[in-house]
């Protein structure tokens, strides 16, 4: 039976967001860290290390099973770094190999914002997720009211913080958040897309196998497929259920098969969690990494909660309940933690916008100005720091960076510096515009938080890169070890971690060889915690210790550069 909607929307409040804004909003927010920076430790530059591994190499065999001196990747995909290979390969000789990997990752990142919209536009479409009607007429029209949900769902993914990091990374867990969004669309488009929810789902299930997520593919089409076949579920035609039945059989034969042709299957189950310290981290974990759209998720489980009683009748609420509950679950149950928990923002920012229609005008003020004070509180910082590692002024700011990265030359840099100038301005009359008297508008509570949050993102990468490359990528310290080492065909390695190997090959320009191989190098690098090993593998009548070379922002990453002092 249906029960009482929580939604009451008039037309007035489905207004459009003016598209130009919106796309400036999208670029502002994608754009700024794929460019000008050097690749940062430790996922990104492994995932990058392997990338370039793949595009010297033609051998099918390598490219199924990527290594690395070695070494397999361990997030168990394959697709991400073809992916970043074929944009090495591709590119013209003058785009520079990190730039190009990244471009993949660039196109992804706006085509998952792009498709959470369309597939809550596709869901807010459905019957039982519209408005009340009014007796007299004058409710939100089904269409406008669908544009403007989406739009509060493309402005609360953004906003979300646990987003801009892992979405500005050349790593696998960008692909499963593109394809996780690929299959939101294909059963949020069913019906009224078939074709184009068919192919996304062939390639969407597939897809996150072959980024490294077989189970959560397994999982999400296994579930949606028990559903289908449940007697009493409503689909609006029948023959939209039997050919959605037909795609999911196929799409998880050819996962299936995938994953267990190429070894797909990892299993990373964490150990039960006995200690309150440990469930305190998870807590803030989701508290900090789903900010600010938890708070909506669960107001929007409070209002709607009758209709929680039939999620096969409200599917506005069961598929994105659905497709958050499985990377919710692996978070909790597995190793990978954030990074898991990033496949499920989407489909928690289509819930949070199921909030946007039960909003009395207090609630939204109050998420206005404390978006407002929150977010042009962190500008500010953000403008003094910079401020004082250009000029010395304030003192203690200036002081707390020379702390924090000692040796670190500021640089200044018109492009970085106009675009920061720019965005601020702009937030400043989106703030104005904001809290001014204006009609009620659905999407306009998300507004300033998704806007809040580019601008700072924005500022990071443009006015704090430098100092940021500087304390998170290896090349100030592979520069420093060139110093000593200079021009050298080749050094070999004891200790180093794979994202240590792609610093020294990638910024050092030398080949890396394990020590002790088939190849004799002049020079050594070992891993300071290695050092109490060294006696075990190599010969101290052959090796001289030179140099210990300290990265600058990190005391425990030091590394011993020996010479070799006789002949092996």
């Amino acid at each position: 039976m249906n029960q009482p909607n929580p939604a009451i929307v008039a037309q007035d409040a489905v207004r459009r967001l003016p598209r130009w804004a919106l796309l400036l909003l999208c670029l502002a927010y994608v754009v700024p860290g794929y460019i000008g920076r050097e690749p940062w430790k430790n996922a990104d530059i492994a995932a990058f290390g392997y990338m370039l591994e793949l595009a010297k190499s033609s051998d099918l065999a390598f490219w199924l099973k990527p290594t690395l001196m070695g070494q397999p990747a361990d997030a168990g995909a394959l697709l991400p770094y073809w992916l970043g290979a074929w944009a090495i390969q591709l590119a013209p000789s003058w785009v520079p190999s990190e730039l190009a990997v990244r471009l993949p990752f660039v196109a992804m990142l706006a085509m998952t914002l792009a498709g959470t919209w369309y597939a809550v536009y596709y869901l807010a479409r459905q019957p039982s997720a519209q408005p009340v009607a009014f007796a007299f007429g004058g409710e939100a029209e089904p269409t406008d009211y669908a544009r403007a949900l989406a739009d509060g769902s493309l402005l609360a993914l953004v906003a979300t913080l646990g987003l801009a990091q892992f979405s500005h990374e050349t790593t696998p867990a960008l692909a499963q958040l593109f394809f996780g969004v690929l299959v939101f669309f294909g059963f949020a488009a069913a019906y009224y897309r078939p074709n184009r929810a068919t192919l996304a789902l062939l390639v969407g299930l597939p897809g996150l196998a072959l980024s490294g997520a077989p189970a959560t593919s397994v999982f999400y089409g296994s579930i949606v497929l028990l559903a289908l076949l449940t007697p009493g579920l409503t689909l609006t035609e029948p023959r939209v259920r039997r050919r959605l039945v037909w795609v999911l059989v196929l799409a998880l034969a050819v996962t299936l098969v995938l994953s267990s042709t190429l070894d797909l299957w990892r299993w990373r189950i964490a150990p039960l969690r006995t200690r309150w310290d440990d469930w305190r981290a998870v807590a803030n974990l989701f508290l900090w990494f789903t900010w600010p759209v938890w708070p909506l998720v669960v107001w929007t489980l409070w209002r709607w909660r009758r209709q929680l009683l039939d999620l096969r009748v409200y599917r506005h609420l069961g598929l994105p309940l659905l497709l958050a509950s499985v990377p919710v679950t692996s978070a909790l149950a597995t190793t990978a933690g954030d990074r898991a928990l990033l496949l499920a923002l989407p489909a928690l920012a289509a819930l949070a916008a199921f909030a946007l229609p039960t909003f009395r005008r207090s609630m939204s003020a109050l998420i206005d100005w404390f978006t407002l004070l929150f977010f042009t509180g962190w500008a500010i910082i953000i403008w003094v720091v910079w401020v004082a590692m250009q000029t010395g002024v304030p003192a203690k700011p200036a002081a707390n960076v020379a702390k924090l990265a000692p040796g670190f030359e500021p640089v200044f840099q018109w492009p970085a510096f106009v675009a920061a100038l720019v965005g601020t301005v702009a937030w400043a009359a989106l703030a104005r515009w904001r809290t001014g008297r204006h009609r009620t508008a659905l999407w306009k509570s998300l507004v300033l938080p998704a806007a809040g949050a580019t601008l700072c993102w924005l500022l990071l990468m443009t006015l704090w890169l430098p100092a940021l490359d500087y304390g998170r990528s290896f090349a100030p310290q592979i520069r420093d070890v060139r110093r000593i080492i200079g021009d050298t065909p080749c050094v070999e390695v004891y200790g180093l971690s794979i994202p240590q190997v792609v610093g020294v090959r990638f910024h050092g320009g030398w080949t890396t060889v394990p020590i002790n191989g088939a190849t004799s190098c002049p020079w050594l690098l070992v891993d300071v915690d290695a050092q109490a090993d060294l006696p075990t593998v190599i010969e101290s009548s052959v090796w001289q210790l030179v140099d210990r070379v300290r990265r600058p922002t990190d005391d425990n990453e030091t590394l011993l550069v020996m010479r070799r002092s006789a002949a092996p």
